[in-house]
């Protein structure tokens, strides 16, 4: 599949290259982002520059579609729709976003419009976009919340991060055919 960049009010949303590798090496060495995600741990500047040649890879194969998240030319984040297969239609959220660019509603952006584009028929025409985090991580589930996600529930020990840490898991999902209003998690206490 080739490549897509997607614009919103603030951001633009483009396969990473070869000028966002010292930005994604440095955003990896956050202990949020390399404990709550399957980011190597240590993590290389050969992270970063491997990192980069497997997204190509990976839109090359229609196998996942990963978006450096940038604003005003400076790279905030990641996402991506990730366990994409042909015909299958369904599809797997995953994010993180930078230190100084957390909680000023960039991430909210970016999955909005990733989630818009998944399921469009002149996108990836998706019936079905999952979610997974380590339980625990607040801020990634409410994020997914606030974009509509419904809770799933929990499995035990089902995630690993890069260093190897087994966690249990929550899981939510979205449907095309779902508002996407906030439902109650019960995982969340607020709404």
């Amino acid at each position: 599949m080739e490549p897509v960049t997607l614009h919103t009010a603030r951001l633009e949303l483009s396969p990473p290259a070869e000028a966002d590798i010292d930005a994604i090496y440095d955003a990896c060495q956050d202990p949020l982002i390399q404990r709550y995600t399957t980011v190597p741990s240590p993590y290389a500047r050969e992270h970063a520059e491997g990192f980069i040649a497997k997204t190509r890879d990976w839109w090359e194969s229609g196998s996942e579609a990963t978006w450096a998240i940038q604003h005003e030319g400076e790279l905030a984040g990641m996402v991506g729709l990730h366990r994409m297969s042909a015909g299958a239609g369904s599809a797997e959220i995953g994010y993180w976003m930078t230190p100084a660019f957390r909680r000023g509603g960039y991430l909210t952006e970016a999955c909005r419009a990733v989630v818009d584009f998944g399921f469009s028929p002149d996108g990836l025409d998706l019936v079905r976009i999952s979610w997974r985090a380590v339980a625990g991580n607040e801020g990634s589930a409410r994020l997914a919340r606030r974009i509509g996600f419904r809770f799933e529930g929990a499995q035990r020990q089902a995630l690993v991060n890069g260093a190897g840490v087994r966690d249990d898991g929550w899981m939510a999902g979205l449907l095309r055919t779902d508002d996407r209003e906030p439902q109650p998690w019960p995982v969340l206490a607020d709404l």
